[in-house]
């Protein structure tokens, strides 16, 4: 064996460097998968938070809402019983009705305006995930 033997197989200037970008350009599409999944995940994060938050509101509202009316019904019943007669006592009751039919829908449209705002923001939310996890092609140049 001479020393020309030592050198034995040599790769291609041309091969080494098409290798070279190939795994130049695999880690840069891998850099950019990890990049959208992570924002991804950060938006679903936010988005949980803000679920969690809202519920938690609309939980604190009914119990507060729920309270209102129980004490509303405790004040409509001490008045019928201080009634001097049937003919009050069926005034009270009209009117019970009518302001619980009032608070019912000034409730109802209270609730409805927190349901129209969390589905806004849940459909904000899903629109900023499906935009961050979007694969984002590289301008030709």
């Amino acid at each position: 064996m001479n020393g020309d033997d030592k050198q034995g197989y040599e790769i291609p200037t041309e091969m080494r460097d098409f290798a070279e970008k190939s795994v130049e350009q695999a880690r840069k599409a891998m850099d950019g998968f990890i990049g959208a999944a992570q924002r991804a995940l950060d938006t679903v994060h936010g988005s949980t938070n803000t679920m969690q938050s809202s519920a938690a509101d609309l939980s604190r509202r009914s119990f507060a809402l729920a309270e209102q009316n129980l004490n509303a019904a405790f004040e409509h019943a001490q008045r019928l019983v201080r009634a001097k007669d049937p003919a009050e006592a069926m005034r009270l009751q009209a009117e019970f009705v009518q302001s619980q039919f009032q608070a019912m829908q000034a409730q109802m449209r209270e609730f409805g305006g927190v349901m129209q705002q969390a589905a806004g923001q849940a459909a904000r939310t899903a629109q900023d995930a499906a935009q961050s996890a979007a694969p984002r092609t590289p301008k030709k140049g």
